[in-house]
Protein backbone atom coordinates (compact mmCIF):
# COMPACT_ATOMS: atom_id res chain seq x y z
CA UNK A 1 0.00 0.00 0.00
CA UNK A 2 2.77 2.37 0.87
CA UNK A 3 4.53 1.60 -2.36
CA UNK A 4 1.44 2.49 -4.24
CA UNK A 5 1.19 6.00 -2.73
CA UNK A 6 4.59 6.55 -3.29
CA UNK A 7 4.80 6.23 -7.02
CA UNK A 8 1.39 8.25 -7.23
CA UNK A 9 3.70 10.55 -5.50
CA UNK A 10 6.53 10.42 -7.60
CA UNK A 11 4.00 10.66 -10.95
CA UNK A 12 2.33 13.49 -9.52
CA UNK A 13 5.77 15.27 -8.58
CA UNK A 14 6.67 14.40 -12.49
CA UNK A 15 3.90 15.73 -13.52
CA UNK A 16 4.60 19.37 -11.55
CA UNK A 17 7.89 19.43 -12.60
CA UNK A 18 6.95 19.25 -16.38
CA UNK A 19 4.64 21.95 -15.63
CA UNK A 20 7.27 24.25 -14.13
CA UNK A 21 9.34 24.36 -17.18
CA UNK A 22 6.65 25.73 -19.53
CA UNK A 23 7.74 29.23 -20.21
CA UNK A 24 4.56 30.58 -19.21
CA UNK A 25 2.61 28.29 -17.21
CA UNK A 26 -0.65 30.66 -17.19
CA UNK A 27 -2.86 27.42 -15.39
CA UNK A 28 0.23 27.52 -12.68
CA UNK A 29 -0.71 31.33 -12.15
CA UNK A 30 -3.85 30.15 -10.62
CA UNK A 31 -3.58 30.11 -7.16
CA UNK A 32 -7.10 29.36 -6.08
CA UNK A 33 -10.11 27.46 -8.52
CA UNK A 34 -14.25 28.16 -7.95
CA UNK A 35 -15.96 24.91 -8.43
CA UNK A 36 -19.82 24.95 -8.50
CA UNK A 37 -21.12 21.86 -6.54
CA UNK A 38 -24.90 20.94 -8.07
CA UNK A 39 -26.03 19.27 -4.86
CA UNK A 40 -29.07 17.38 -6.92
CA UNK A 41 -25.98 15.75 -9.20
CA UNK A 42 -24.04 12.94 -6.97
CA UNK A 43 -21.35 12.84 -8.99
CA UNK A 44 -19.55 16.21 -9.63
CA UNK A 45 -17.96 16.22 -13.01
CA UNK A 46 -16.71 19.96 -12.51
CA UNK A 47 -14.63 18.90 -9.20
CA UNK A 48 -13.42 15.59 -11.14
CA UNK A 49 -11.46 18.89 -13.66
CA UNK A 50 -10.74 20.58 -10.45
CA UNK A 51 -8.69 18.00 -8.94
CA UNK A 52 -6.69 17.14 -12.13
CA UNK A 53 -5.75 20.92 -12.41
CA UNK A 54 -4.78 21.30 -8.88
CA UNK A 55 -2.89 18.00 -8.33
CA UNK A 56 -0.68 19.33 -10.67
CA UNK A 57 -0.58 23.05 -10.14
CA UNK A 58 -1.47 22.98 -5.90
CA UNK A 59 -3.94 25.34 -6.55
CA UNK A 60 -6.88 25.85 -3.72
CA UNK A 61 -10.15 24.57 -4.29
CA UNK A 62 -13.23 26.58 -2.62
CA UNK A 63 -16.25 24.56 -3.04
CA UNK A 64 -19.26 26.64 -3.41
CA UNK A 65 -23.33 25.14 -3.70
CA UNK A 66 -25.24 27.47 -4.57
CA UNK A 67 -28.82 27.29 -3.02
CA UNK A 68 -30.83 29.64 -0.53
CA UNK A 69 -33.60 26.92 0.30
CA UNK A 70 -31.64 23.79 1.66
CA UNK A 71 -28.60 23.39 3.85
CA UNK A 72 -26.12 21.40 2.21
CA UNK A 73 -23.16 22.04 5.31
CA UNK A 74 -23.38 17.81 5.75
CA UNK A 75 -22.47 17.08 1.76
CA UNK A 76 -20.17 19.84 1.73
CA UNK A 77 -18.53 18.68 5.00
CA UNK A 78 -17.82 14.76 3.32
CA UNK A 79 -16.41 16.27 0.18
CA UNK A 80 -13.88 18.18 2.20
CA UNK A 81 -13.12 15.85 4.36
CA UNK A 82 -12.06 13.50 1.19
CA UNK A 83 -10.05 16.09 -0.74
CA UNK A 84 -8.27 17.44 2.37
CA UNK A 85 -7.39 13.60 3.22
CA UNK A 86 -6.43 13.27 -0.27
CA UNK A 87 -3.77 16.36 -0.01
CA UNK A 88 -5.66 18.80 -1.36
CA UNK A 89 -6.56 22.89 -0.10
CA UNK A 90 -9.94 23.07 0.30
CA UNK A 91 -12.53 25.91 1.72
CA UNK A 92 -16.34 25.28 1.19
CA UNK A 93 -19.22 27.44 1.03
CA UNK A 94 -22.81 27.77 0.56
CA UNK A 95 -24.32 31.34 -0.61
CA UNK A 96 -27.18 33.05 -2.63
CA UNK A 97 -27.42 35.95 -4.14
CA UNK A 98 -30.29 37.11 -6.63
CA UNK A 99 -29.35 34.63 -9.25
CA UNK A 100 -27.00 31.39 -9.84
CA UNK A 101 -24.31 33.66 -12.26
CA UNK A 102 -24.28 36.63 -9.83
CA UNK A 103 -23.79 34.49 -6.71
CA UNK A 104 -20.84 32.65 -8.60
CA UNK A 105 -19.28 35.96 -9.36
CA UNK A 106 -19.74 37.44 -5.82
CA UNK A 107 -18.07 34.79 -4.84
CA UNK A 108 -15.33 34.57 -7.34
CA UNK A 109 -14.77 38.09 -6.92
CA UNK A 110 -14.58 37.71 -2.75
CA UNK A 111 -12.40 34.85 -2.82
CA UNK A 112 -9.80 35.99 -5.31
CA UNK A 113 -10.96 32.78 -7.67
CA UNK A 114 -9.07 32.82 -10.47
CA UNK A 115 -10.68 30.03 -12.90
CA UNK A 116 -14.47 29.18 -12.31
CA UNK A 117 -15.37 25.62 -13.21
CA UNK A 118 -18.82 24.64 -13.59
CA UNK A 119 -20.75 21.66 -14.88
CA UNK A 120 -22.80 22.15 -18.17
CA UNK A 121 -26.20 20.91 -18.48
CA UNK A 122 -27.87 21.35 -21.86
CA UNK A 123 -31.12 23.05 -22.34
CA UNK A 124 -34.20 21.33 -24.22
CA UNK A 125 -34.76 24.08 -27.37
CA UNK A 126 -38.19 25.36 -25.43
CA UNK A 127 -36.39 26.67 -22.95
CA UNK A 128 -33.09 28.10 -24.29
CA UNK A 129 -36.11 29.95 -26.52
CA UNK A 130 -37.98 31.36 -23.62
CA UNK A 131 -35.15 32.29 -20.83
CA UNK A 132 -30.96 33.28 -21.84
CA UNK A 133 -29.25 30.35 -19.77
CA UNK A 134 -27.63 30.85 -16.49
CA UNK A 135 -24.48 29.28 -17.93
CA UNK A 136 -24.40 32.33 -20.92
CA UNK A 137 -24.95 34.71 -18.45
CA UNK A 138 -21.81 33.47 -16.13
CA UNK A 139 -19.78 33.60 -19.59
CA UNK A 140 -21.38 37.11 -20.10
CA UNK A 141 -20.35 38.71 -16.78
CA UNK A 142 -17.46 36.26 -15.13
CA UNK A 143 -14.46 38.52 -14.98
CA UNK A 144 -12.17 35.47 -14.82
CA UNK A 145 -12.09 32.44 -17.50
CA UNK A 146 -14.73 29.61 -17.19
CA UNK A 147 -14.25 25.85 -17.58
CA UNK A 148 -17.88 24.45 -18.60
CA UNK A 149 -17.71 21.05 -18.22
CA UNK A 150 -20.04 18.59 -20.14
CA UNK A 151 -18.11 15.14 -20.36
CA UNK A 152 -16.95 12.95 -18.10
CA UNK A 153 -14.26 11.14 -20.00
CA UNK A 154 -10.19 11.17 -19.28
CA UNK A 155 -8.58 14.31 -20.84
CA UNK A 156 -5.55 12.16 -21.19
CA UNK A 157 -3.92 11.45 -24.31
CA UNK A 158 -6.93 13.23 -25.82
CA UNK A 159 -7.15 16.58 -28.08
CA UNK A 160 -7.26 20.07 -26.58
CA UNK A 161 -8.94 21.59 -29.86
CA UNK A 162 -8.07 25.68 -29.52
CA UNK A 163 -10.08 27.74 -31.39
CA UNK A 164 -8.84 30.97 -32.99
CA UNK A 165 -9.68 33.28 -35.95
CA UNK A 166 -5.86 33.92 -37.75
CA UNK A 167 -7.73 35.97 -40.16
CA UNK A 168 -8.72 39.02 -37.80
CA UNK A 169 -4.80 40.12 -36.40
CA UNK A 170 -5.72 43.10 -35.08
CA UNK A 171 -4.33 43.92 -31.06
CA UNK A 172 -6.94 42.65 -29.56
CA UNK A 173 -7.58 39.43 -31.39
CA UNK A 174 -3.52 39.09 -31.19
CA UNK A 175 -3.92 39.04 -27.80
CA UNK A 176 -6.73 36.49 -27.31
CA UNK A 177 -5.04 34.47 -29.79
CA UNK A 178 -2.15 34.21 -27.13
CA UNK A 179 -4.23 33.71 -24.38
CA UNK A 180 -5.99 30.95 -25.82
CA UNK A 181 -2.99 29.25 -27.24
CA UNK A 182 -1.03 29.61 -23.84
CA UNK A 183 -4.40 27.95 -22.25
CA UNK A 184 -4.26 25.22 -24.78
CA UNK A 185 -0.80 24.38 -24.53
CA UNK A 186 -0.97 24.38 -20.50
CA UNK A 187 -4.09 21.85 -20.42
CA UNK A 188 -1.74 19.91 -22.88
CA UNK A 189 0.88 19.43 -20.93
CA UNK A 190 -0.88 19.43 -17.67
CA UNK A 191 -3.52 16.51 -18.55
CA UNK A 192 -0.65 14.88 -21.24
CA UNK A 193 -2.83 15.56 -24.13
CA UNK A 194 -2.48 16.61 -27.47
CA UNK A 195 -2.70 20.26 -29.10
CA UNK A 196 -4.68 21.29 -32.15
CA UNK A 197 -5.60 24.61 -33.49
CA UNK A 198 -8.74 25.36 -35.72
CA UNK A 199 -9.11 28.33 -37.71
CA UNK A 200 -12.07 28.98 -40.03
CA UNK A 201 -12.06 31.60 -42.51
CA UNK A 202 -15.03 33.40 -44.46
CA UNK A 203 -16.25 32.14 -47.96
CA UNK A 204 -15.71 34.71 -50.79
CA UNK A 205 -18.03 37.65 -50.59
CA UNK A 206 -18.98 38.10 -54.34
CA UNK A 207 -20.58 41.45 -53.04
CA UNK A 208 -17.66 42.89 -52.04
CA UNK A 209 -16.32 46.36 -53.72
CA UNK A 210 -12.96 45.01 -53.47
CA UNK A 211 -12.79 42.43 -56.44
CA UNK A 212 -9.58 40.72 -54.79
CA UNK A 213 -12.23 39.43 -52.16
CA UNK A 214 -14.25 38.11 -55.00
CA UNK A 215 -11.61 35.34 -56.04
CA UNK A 216 -11.96 32.21 -53.87
CA UNK A 217 -7.74 31.47 -54.81
CA UNK A 218 -7.07 35.10 -53.45
CA UNK A 219 -8.78 34.85 -50.33
CA UNK A 220 -7.22 31.38 -49.69
CA UNK A 221 -3.63 32.90 -50.27
CA UNK A 222 -4.23 35.43 -48.33
CA UNK A 223 -4.99 33.62 -45.38
CA UNK A 224 -2.37 30.82 -45.71
CA UNK A 225 -0.23 33.41 -45.54
CA UNK A 226 -1.77 35.06 -42.32
CA UNK A 227 -1.46 31.72 -40.98
CA UNK A 228 1.87 30.97 -41.96
CA UNK A 229 2.71 34.11 -39.29
CA UNK A 230 0.82 32.47 -36.96
CA UNK A 231 2.39 28.75 -37.11
CA UNK A 232 5.58 31.04 -36.88
CA UNK A 233 4.51 33.10 -34.03
CA UNK A 234 2.88 30.08 -31.71
CA UNK A 235 5.21 27.23 -32.91
CA UNK A 236 2.10 25.28 -34.24
CA UNK A 237 2.58 22.71 -37.58
CA UNK A 238 0.75 22.06 -40.28
CA UNK A 239 -0.60 18.40 -38.36
CA UNK A 240 -1.99 20.14 -35.97
CA UNK A 241 -3.59 23.42 -37.43
CA UNK A 242 -7.02 22.54 -39.37
CA UNK A 243 -7.91 25.43 -41.50
CA UNK A 244 -11.47 25.20 -42.77
CA UNK A 245 -13.58 27.20 -44.90
CA UNK A 246 -17.18 28.65 -43.40
CA UNK A 247 -19.12 29.52 -40.10
CA UNK A 248 -17.00 29.12 -37.30
CA UNK A 249 -20.05 28.30 -34.95
CA UNK A 250 -20.16 24.74 -37.31
CA UNK A 251 -16.91 24.11 -37.97
CA UNK A 252 -15.81 24.21 -34.48
CA UNK A 253 -18.00 21.74 -33.46
CA UNK A 254 -17.72 19.49 -36.19
CA UNK A 255 -13.76 19.70 -35.69
CA UNK A 256 -14.24 18.99 -32.36
CA UNK A 257 -16.40 15.64 -33.21
CA UNK A 258 -14.00 15.01 -35.68
CA UNK A 259 -10.84 15.13 -33.70
CA UNK A 260 -12.53 13.62 -30.54
CA UNK A 261 -11.47 16.70 -28.52
CA UNK A 262 -11.78 16.92 -24.43
CA UNK A 263 -11.34 20.23 -24.37
CA UNK A 264 -12.32 22.79 -26.74
CA UNK A 265 -10.77 26.72 -25.84
CA UNK A 266 -12.45 29.27 -27.29
CA UNK A 267 -12.21 33.26 -26.70
CA UNK A 268 -14.64 36.58 -26.68
CA UNK A 269 -14.43 39.43 -27.77
CA UNK A 270 -16.84 42.65 -26.85
CA UNK A 271 -18.19 43.28 -30.02
CA UNK A 272 -20.08 46.65 -29.25
CA UNK A 273 -17.41 48.13 -26.72
CA UNK A 274 -16.90 47.22 -23.38
CA UNK A 275 -20.59 48.56 -21.94
CA UNK A 276 -22.03 45.87 -24.16
CA UNK A 277 -20.54 42.65 -22.11
CA UNK A 278 -21.14 40.43 -25.16
CA UNK A 279 -19.74 37.16 -25.37
CA UNK A 280 -19.76 36.75 -28.76
CA UNK A 281 -22.26 35.35 -31.69
CA UNK A 282 -20.12 32.20 -32.48
CA UNK A 283 -19.49 31.44 -28.49
CA UNK A 284 -22.92 31.32 -27.64
CA UNK A 285 -23.47 29.31 -30.99
CA UNK A 286 -21.03 26.63 -30.04
CA UNK A 287 -22.01 26.24 -26.23
CA UNK A 288 -24.65 23.53 -26.59
CA UNK A 289 -23.38 21.82 -29.75
CA UNK A 290 -19.74 21.25 -28.46
CA UNK A 291 -19.78 17.39 -27.23
CA UNK A 292 -16.58 18.44 -25.38
CA UNK A 293 -15.50 20.18 -22.20
CA UNK A 294 -15.39 24.20 -22.97
CA UNK A 295 -12.45 26.44 -21.98
CA UNK A 296 -14.25 30.34 -22.53
CA UNK A 297 -11.26 32.78 -22.33
CA UNK A 298 -12.10 36.95 -22.70
CA UNK A 299 -9.02 39.94 -23.53
CA UNK A 300 -7.80 41.56 -20.08
CA UNK A 301 -9.34 44.80 -20.62
CA UNK A 302 -12.49 43.23 -20.51
CA UNK A 303 -11.62 40.81 -17.92
CA UNK A 304 -10.78 44.31 -16.10
CA UNK A 305 -14.43 45.99 -17.13
CA UNK A 306 -16.28 43.09 -15.54
CA UNK A 307 -14.31 43.32 -12.49
CA UNK A 308 -15.41 46.87 -12.20
CA UNK A 309 -18.92 46.21 -12.97
CA UNK A 310 -18.94 43.44 -9.89
CA UNK A 311 -17.73 45.71 -7.48
CA UNK A 312 -19.98 48.69 -8.07
CA UNK A 313 -22.44 45.78 -8.03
Amino acid sequence: MHQVDDCHTTTIVEQRHAFLLLETPIMQAIRSILVVIDPEHSESLALKRAKLIAGVTQAHLHLLVCDKKHDHAGMLSVLKAALLADGYSVTTEQAWNESLYETIIDVQQAEGCGLVIKQHFPDSPLKKALLTPADWKLLRHCPTPVLLVKTAGSWKDKVILAAVDVGNADGEHRHLHSTIIDHGYDIAILAKAHLHVISAHPTPMLSSADPTFQLKETIEAKYREQCRAFQAEFDIDDQHLHIEEGPADVLIPYMARKLQAAVTVIGTVARSGLSGVLIGNTAEAVLDTLESDVLVLKPQEVEDHLVELAVKD
